[in-house]
């Protein structure tokens, strides 16, 4: 298993972590024929969605944040009910088909690590299964 460290400078955030996974698909996924895709934290995600215009990950965060307010009266006292709901309709993993050592994505998709209580140092976890 290999790692990508991400460092979220927003409370809510999506970061484009596409050229990332794909290195170490590079490196180590030739004789692979997926990757998965793992976020060890409650309050963060990973999704796949479009990559080129940037405004489409914050209409994501946009709504997602009027569906789900984080001012919001919630029984758990953190006061990050809303990052833990969020990260639960976004995912906390992938799975990505591989072909030839290559992700087979989408014209338009990337990889975003969706961070929902931040700033923090968050980690991604890339698996590569035979």
């Amino acid at each position: 298993m290999r790692q990508i460290v991400v460092e979220t400078t927003r409370r809510c955030q999506m970061l484009d972590v596409t050229e990332q996974a794909a290195r170490i698909v590079k490196e180590d996924g030739s004789d692979c024929s997926a990757v998965l895709m793992t976020v060890p934290h409650t309050t963060a995600g990973v999704t796949i969605n479009e990559c080129a215009d940037p405004s489409v990950a914050e209409d994501i965060l946009e709504y997602l944040d009027k569906l789900i307010p984080e001012s919001a009266r919630f029984r758990h006292s953190e006061g990050n009910s809303d990052a833990h709901i969020k990260s639960t309709l976004i995912g906390n993993s992938l799975l990505v088909p591989l072909e030839k050592g290559r992700m087979t994505l989408g014209t338009w998709q990337g990889i975003f690590f969706a961070e929902f209580d931040g700033p923090r140092s968050r980690k991604m976890q890339i698996t590569l299964l035979k």
